[in-house]
């Protein structure tokens, strides 16, 4: 299932079934037919649409569509992105980020921060070691270390805070 925010105040849910696209759990019917490589046109219960693709960040998972004249910012979020906000380690695009949470139990190897360094989102903070593989854990956003809860040989928890931002 998919989280789609419009304008950062209406909140949908999409996904795919065997019968096609549901909205909210309903189905999705509409008639679409592609205009040019950026534009469709769509029709949904007897009204038209024209939808243009304005801005597109697929990495980031955000869009701006002009749909009949009027410009709509459009983010989503699929199960994994939930699940990593879930663990903490959102994109941090939602707010401030106030601390990292381990995503799941094992030992930690290196920490690459100290207290007080800026960091940018992606900059990697510490490895984990879990089920025998090595997990590089990367800052969720820019912001400053505020605190390192957790030390070179410790064991930790899934949940357990790592690192204060």
């Amino acid at each position: 299932m998919i989280k789609i925010t419009v304008n950062d105040s209406y909140h949908t849910e999409a996904e795919k079934s065997p019968d096609g696209l549901l909205l909210n759990q309903l189905p999705f019917e509409a008639d679409m037919i592609q205009i040019r490589e950026n534009q469709i046109h769509i029709i949904h219960q007897n009204k038209s649409y024209e939808v243009e693709v304005v801005k597109a960040d697929p990495a980031g998972k955000t869009f701006t569509f002009k749909i009949n004249g009027k410009i709509l910012r459009v983010a989503m979020r699929n199960e994994f992105d939930q699940l990593l906000e879930k663990m903490g380690m959102g994109n941090g695009s939602a707010g401030q980020v106030k601390d990292l949470k381990a995503p799941m139990p094992g030992l930690i190897l290196t920490i690459a921060v100290n207290e007080g360094q800026a960091v940018k989102k992606g900059d990697p903070l510490l490895i984990l070691e879990a089920m025998k593989m090595e997990n590089v854990i990367k800052s969720p956003a820019d912001g400053i270390v505020r605190g390192i809860r957790v030390k070179k040989g410790d064991n930790v928890e899934k949940n357990q805070v790592l690192i204060l931002f």
